[in-house]
């Protein structure tokens, strides 16, 4: 019964999507200008539309929707190799390349394949390395992030362009996108593993009340790390004890992302001592089971940012799906994580087959970007429901 609950709701949502792709294959938002030019949302639907086709085949016209996205994606693709883009051409150049590898890499995509070397050496260039002037001393050494630019290591005292650092949800996308074109070779995990561990909340540089196992998304900003930045709680249990500063504390988003990360790199070259992060691992993993909230975005949030704890409730519902379904995490107990995330996206879904979150911290209330999560998030659900019966 609830499997075919969930293949309905599905069908629903994929009706809205196919309805909302414009004639030349995008999709475009209505509401934000950074979307108004199809290059973010379209490989973001096209990968939730893969993730629906895979549990249902006989879906309606989920083929030619298919197709229509990637001739739209495929436009940037030259000849000999290139991308005919210009430098500063798109608005998520590190999600859209991603998502695009991702996209291509699918098996309804196989004529397409050909396209993703661009796309490798357009990702690759952007991660920051030696090749951009960082070091691993530097705290954004070796991730990705929101830079529309190649982001060269500004100079002291000059100028750097927005969003230059490294962020850890662009990170795993990069990583992911690589991974699936067979492209994410030892020396660029190595590199990005730099950035990953810096943002574990594990290791005794981390204060000892923030220090979880969780992951938090960029270094020492306490507006973009969504929980915010928590003070130490005081304490009377020694005289000569001296408080922890203050530290980032995690939360759901960031730890299924930050999981997955540290997976992708462990994947790579299982042998390579540089590589092993098992103890990581788990303690990502048990923060996770320990953690598990289907319905909300967990995390410690300090006061200030409560109001917004769901803001990114789909974009977590994704991450952690593919967290729980990729790694086959299992709750402890007899909860099942498919049965109780299955049920709080259905209670949220619209008549129309949409979804869409009252908050804008994120965009979620575009339902394009709410919807597309949603869709990863419950098919990923539906298959493992389908395994169970």
């Amino acid at each position: 019964m609830e499997a075919t609950r969930t293949a309905a709701a599905l069908r629903q949502a994929v009706m809205f999507l196919r309805q909302h792709q414009d004639q030349d294959g995008a999709w475009r938002s209505d509401l934000y200008a950074v979307f108004k030019d199809g290059s973010a949302l379209t490989p973001l639907v096209l990968l939730a539309l893969q993730h629906a086709y895979d549990v249902d085949p006989d879906l309606p016209d989920v083929l030619p929707t298919l197709q229509r996205g990637y001739r739209f994606l495929a436009r940037w693709s030259q000849p000999d190799g290139t991308l005919g883009l210009k430098e500063d051409q798109l608005e998520y150049p590190v999600y859209t390349a991603a998502l695009t590898l991702e996209v291509f890499s699918h098996a309804t995509a196989q004529e397409m394949k050909p396209l993703r070397q661009g796309w490798v050496r357009y990702l690759l260039q952007r991660q920051l390395t030696e090749a951009n002037g960082w070091k691993p001393e530097d705290d954004h050494y070796g991730g990705w992030g929101y830079c529309r630019l190649i982001p060269y290591k500004p100079e002291p005292g000059k100028f750097a362009p927005a969003h230059t650092e490294s962020n850890l949800s662009a990170t795993l996308f990069a990583l992911q996108g690589l991974a699936q074109a067979e492209a994410l070779d030892t020396a660029t995990a190595r590199k990005a593993l730099v950035f990953i561990r810096r943002m574990q909340n594990w290791g005794s540089e981390v204060p000892s009340h923030v220090r979880d196992g969780g992951f938090r998304f960029v270094p020492g900003d306490p507006v973009r790390n969504k929980a915010g930045l928590a003070n130490p709680p005081l304490s009377t249990s020694s005289a000569s004890s001296q408080p922890a500063g203050p530290g980032f504390p995690s939360y759901g988003s960031m730890t299924a992302d930050g999981y997955r990360a540290l997976a992708l790199c462990h994947k790579v070259q299982a042998t390579d001592p540089q590589l092993q992060d098992d103890a990581r691992l788990r303690a990502a993993a048990d923060w996770l089971l320990r953690h598990f909230q289907a319905a909300e975005h967990p995390g410690a949030y300090i006061p200030d940012h409560a109001s917004n704890r769901n803001a990114v409730y789909y974009y977590y519902a994704s991450s952690l799906a593919r967290a729980f379904a990729e790694h086959r995490l299992v709750l402890p107990g007899q909860r099942h994580w498919a049965h109780e995330l299955a049920q709080a996206l259905l209670n949220q879904q619209k008549p129309d087959g949409r979804w869409e979150n009252p908050l804008e911290l994120v965009r979620e209330n575009e339902p394009l970007v709410a919807t597309a999560q949603a869709v990863i998030a419950l098919a990923l659900c539906h298959k493992n429901l389908q395994v169970r019966r």
